[in-house]
């Protein structure tokens, strides 16, 4: 079920039609966002008509940016809506900034999101939030929150590189500054995995349950790399305190995806003009939401599947769809857009020839290796993905698709290729996603106009790109941490190093023209 239909199923609340047209809201209209006003926003768009005041805060969630706010508290949100339970309200804590507090604390933990398609769009107001911290002001009301035994689920939104885990072997790296810190001074961690396990010792040695910590990361077994990184931080403080920690804590893996681009100051300013509300950080986003989570809980299990949540006993399939699909694509048309000179990836998607490239590498590249998850038509998979690209009202913006390159396309888009080329079968545009990111790496487009390079490992990257002389892919792909054993892979070096002189030579569309229809798209 997408939000679209649960928007449209509330109990005593029936969602506002989607608006089409632009309707201006006088400046001495527009009110601040607040539980006081919560009446009069309600004439405009969707309100909260539960008691936010009765809500029990059983979920802590780290690191809240737009995607959670646009995804996991929407259901939860919508659980409470529902009269569903009561139990499962929502506090957000913050490690690196506290923006997110400046902007929610004034207005009671409030906030809107947007959600837009090429029919219109539909505004709600969600309010199962109820505090947030900045854990850096007052870490230890952050372990009294955790430590409290209403509290019975820990999510994150941490990035793949939050958790520390090293890339070949899985194991977390303790060579940090703020891991060393963390277990000097437990009492005021620093790190989520301070935060977590002196949080788990202390229920521990109260007799109560340990709470369930559910990552919500983008990333291959996001449950087992949760577990690695708690226990392996537990380890560093105490064998016993570990072993119970992976006896007894329940690390589901889930998969998440809805797409939601940055907030501008201008999107900002439009809510206020369209709905007449004065809100410091609201959330635009796709009609398209789905989470899959696996079955394995600690300490009760929010009644998620009766909002949408697929609940399985397995979630590997469901994930290796999205992350080869959904994000794989992303990362190719991201490099690939941006070096042709596009901005979104709708305006991209207009272009026949992207959209081709990328239906095809799905098609013929992809789906070949996937084993299709339960319950889910992947021809009709794709068929959305395509559509979902190419909406004009959410205009994604390429620039984020393209961060944290040296992250996304080792979890996402590589793995394919290193199947592809173990198995035999084609690669070409795959490969040729891979030129793209070599050439972007450049920090120009094809027309010599600057890219910003956003990628924690930035100055590395371009660094190895100009030992190659822009064109010779092994000095980067000697980055194993990266590539693996593929710059071992002379065939596919040489195939590599092509697809770059021929980006460089013949420019992105060319290249992608003389590419497609290299392969027999299999039929439906």
């Amino acid at each position: 079920m997408t939000h679209a239909e649960i928007l449209g199923s509330l109990r005593g609340a029936p969602s506002p039609p989607l608006l089409g047209s632009v309707v201006q809201t006088r400046a001495a209209d527009i009110r601040p966002l607040t539980d006081a006003t919560l009446g009069h926003h309600g004439e405009q768009l969707t309100v909260p008509t539960y008691d936010r005041s009765a809500l029990t805060p059983a979920v802590v969630h780290f690191s809240v940016g737009g995607f959670h706010r646009a995804h996991q508290l929407l259901y939860f949100d919508e659980i409470a809506e529902r009269r569903i339970s009561n139990g499962w309200g929502v506090v957000g804590v913050g490690l690196h900034s506290r923006h997110m507090k400046d902007a929610l604390a004034p207005q009671d933990h409030l906030y809107t999101v947007v959600e837009r398609s090429p029919d219109g769009e539909r505004a709600r107001v969600v309010g199962v939030m109820v505090d947030y911290h900045f854990a850096p002001d007052d870490p230890a009301t952050v372990l009294d929150l955790l430590t409290d035994e209403r509290t019975r689920m820990v999510s994150l939104t941490i990035t793949g590189n939050g958790y520390r885990l090293c890339p070949q072997t899985g194991v977390f790296d303790a060579d940090d500054e703020d891991i060393a810190w963390d277990l000097r001074e437990p009492s005021r961690p620093r790190t989520v995995f301070g935060y977590l396990v002196e949080a788990l010792d202390r229920r521990r040695r109260a007799g109560l349950p340990p709470f369930t910590v559910v990552s919500c990361d983008n990333m291959h077994r996001n449950g087992d790399a949760a577990r690695a990184a708690v226990v392996g931080f537990a380890r560093l403080r105490d064998e016993l305190l570990a072993r119970w920690i992976a006896d007894f804590v329940a690390f589901p893996s889930s998969m998440v995806d809805r797409i939601t681009p940055h907030t501008t100051p201008e999107e900002r300013e439009a809510v206020a003009r369209r709905y007449g509300v004065d809100d410091r950080w609201p959330v635009i986003t796709e009609p398209f939401s789905q989470w899959v989570i696996e079955d394995t809980f600690s300490n009760g299990r929010p009644p998620l599947d009766q909002v949408g949540v697929r609940f399985v006993s397995d979630v590997a399939r469901y994930e290796l769809m999205k992350t080869r699909l959904l994000n794989a694509s992303h990362c190719a048309l991201g490099y690939l857009g941006s070096l042709a000179g596009h901005r979104t990836i709708d305006e991209l998607m207009a272009e026949r020839v992207f959209a081709d490239y990328v239906s095809e590498m799905m098609d013929v590249e992809v789906t070949p290796l996937l084993p299709p998850p339960d319950g889910i038509d992947l021809d009709d998979y794709k068929q959305a993905l395509l559509k979902r690209f190419a909406n004009p009202a959410i205009a994604d913006q390429l620039s984020r698709l393209c961060r944290r390159g040296s992250t996304k396309m080792p979890h996402h888009l590589l793995p394919s290729l290193q199947q592809a080329l173990a198995e035999g079968r084609p690669h070409a545009l795959l490969t040729l996603a891979v030129a793209a990111w070599f050439c972007y790496l450049r920090g120009t487009d094809s027309r010599g106009r600057p890219v910003v390079i956003d990628d924690p490992r930035a100055d590395l990257l371009q660094s190895l790109v100009r030992e190659g002389f822009g064109t010779d892919p092994r000095p980067l792909l000697g980055l194993r941490s990266i590539f693996g054993t593929l710059g071992a892979d002379e065939s596919f070096v040489k195939e590599l190093e092509h697809s770059i002189e021929q980006l460089q030579r013949d420019g992105v569309r060319v290249t992608l023209a003389d590419h497609l229809g290299s392969s027999e798209r299999p039929r439906r």
